[in-house]
């Protein structure tokens, strides 16, 4: 999974960074800057290399369309479809409001110290939902919704 745009974490811009998953997992770390800070970063804990968050944000967004780069997750994560490494959101997963932290865990939700955002989405990104019997939908294409977007509001 590469990088769109750079991620400013904890005082350090890291740019040009991919990061390989297998079995759920990060098992490789490469940037063109700042590779050391997200190598401790996907090390955290034995959770922070697992994703806690996608979320899908069509490429015509507000913020995309400015072309403007804030070096702030909170701002950037506006302009672009991102993941976030880390714990996930209680409410995406049914019931998991009443859980503690250790039945969520054990349900199968993702808990670490960190949860950080990073960009994936550009003009090219496509997606594709995966159906019950394997066959592929497709969801965006060119980074935008495929036929009516609120069709995909109730995904969680």
């Amino acid at each position: 999974m590469c990088a769109t745009k750079p991620l400013s974490y904890s005082g350090t811009l890291i740019e040009d960074f991919s990061l390989t998953f297998a079995d759920g997992r990060v098992v490789d770390v490469k940037a063109g800057r700042g590779e050391s800070v997200l190598r401790q970063l996907v090390e955290t804990d034995a959770s922070a290399g697992r994703l806690g968050e996608v979320a899908l944000v069509p490429h015509s967004s507000p913020i995309a369309q400015s072309g403007r780069l804030f070096y702030n997750t909170l701002f950037d994560e506006n302009a672009a479809s991102h993941v976030a490494l880390g714990t996930a959101y209680k409410f995406t997963l049914t019931g998991a409001d009443v859980m503690s932290d250790e039945q969520f865990e054990q349900a199968g939700g993702n808990r670490s110290a960190i949860h950080v955002d990073f960009m994936i989405g550009s003009g090219e990104l496509d997606v594709d939902g995966v159906l019950a019997g394997g066959a592929a939908e497709p969801l965006m294409r060119g980074g935008e919704w495929v036929g009516d977007a609120s069709l995909y509001q109730n995904l969680i």
